[in-house]
């Protein structure tokens, strides 16, 4: 299936402006792309990435009214962004303090060093010393925070299930991860599956949850976790891969920016499988990409209904 990493992971909120106020300012990620839900225009999606808007880096959002989410298994329940060093680390620790920001301090955990730490509206994120793998970096120079500090894009996803056998097949047999390496974080065991050439951008971590009750999706919570696959012959053999194995999936979607694929493990979790290309600047000019709403070309003659329904950020 050629996966070589996490391609994007979006998530919920209920406050568009209060969201983009905190990972643009609290965090320095860049918005590079300001769009709607393709399938619910009336909800903004937004992309915040790295200076380039990188395949890997993308941290996105629908924007919602709903409810919090009321946490529990069957869920994606963490996301990590990369960042490179103790001396980064430890620099946001200073900004968190700064800033109010809730977080768990520097800890150690699965042999790197991690900041856990929450958005305004409860989602549950982490910084992870990368060690300086993986592609990047690639800052943005308009960015609050200093260059050598930025986030260098996503970090290991954890997943929570009740139990791990019917996953783990999903994740080796049907996307070709491999079963690497196993800890603990607290009371609960972590297996975690490697991509590509692995290292923490390329990580899936499985929590193995069986005493929480299932998730209930709301504002703080993820919808669905992408894998990377570069190019379109990789993305055709991984629709193949899922017809031969009989697993329901959407079947091709062009979502304009990135070929999508989407299809559910055996505990509901929704998964992507998305193109690196051919990416962000294919509308905008690289320099002021998200400054304005962007819509692929099939929803261009709705530009005025749509944005009439959209609140500004």
């Amino acid at each position: 299936m050629q996966l070589t990493g996490i391609h994007h992971l979006t998530a919920v909120t209920a406050d568009a402006a209060g969201n983009h106020a905190f990972y643009t300012q609290a965090l320095g990620m860049r918005l590079v792309k300001k769009t709607v839900n393709q399938d619910d225009v009336s909800a903004y999606h937004l992309f915040y990435a790295d200076g380039l808007a990188s395949p890997g880096t993308d941290l996105t959002f629908f924007d919602w009214p709903v409810q919090r989410e009321r946490r529990g298994t069957h869920s994606i329940s963490h996301t990590a962004l990369r960042v490179s060093g103790e001396r980064s680390l430890q620099w946001w620790k200073e900004r968190f303090d700064a800033l109010k920001v809730t977080h768990s301090g520097i800890v150690e955990r699965d042999g790197r060093l991690w900041i856990d730490f929450e958005d305004p509206e409860g989602q549950r994120l982490g910084l992870v010393d990368d060690g300086g793998t993986g592609d990047g970096p690639h800052p943005w120079d308009r960015s609050p925070v200093p260059a050598e500090h930025q986030i260098r894009g996503l970090g290991p996803v954890t997943i929570s299930v009740p139990k791990l056998d019917r996953t783990a097949i999903v994740l080796t047999d049907g996307l070709d991860m491999r079963a690497a390496r196993e800890y603990r974080s607290g009371d609960t065991p972590v297996h975690v599956f490697e991509m590509g050439e692995g290292g923490p951008s390329a990580e899936l971590h499985v929590a193995v949850e069986p005493h929480l009750a299932p998730a209930y999706p709301g504002a703080g919570g993820v919808h669905h976790v992408a894998f990377r696959t570069p190019n379109e012959e990789t993305y055709q053999a991984c629709a193949e891969r899922l017809r031969s194995l009989r697993a329901p999936s959407s079947g091709p979607v062009d979502r304009y920016y990135f070929k999508s694929l989407y299809f559910r493990e055996p505990n509901g979790i929704l998964f992507e499988i998305a193109t690196d290309g051919p990416g962000f600047a294919t509308d905008e000019p690289m320099e002021t990409l998200g400054e304005r709403l962007a819509l692929p070309p099939f929803l261009e003659p709705r530009r005025a209904e749509i944005e009439a329904g959209l609140k500004p950020l």
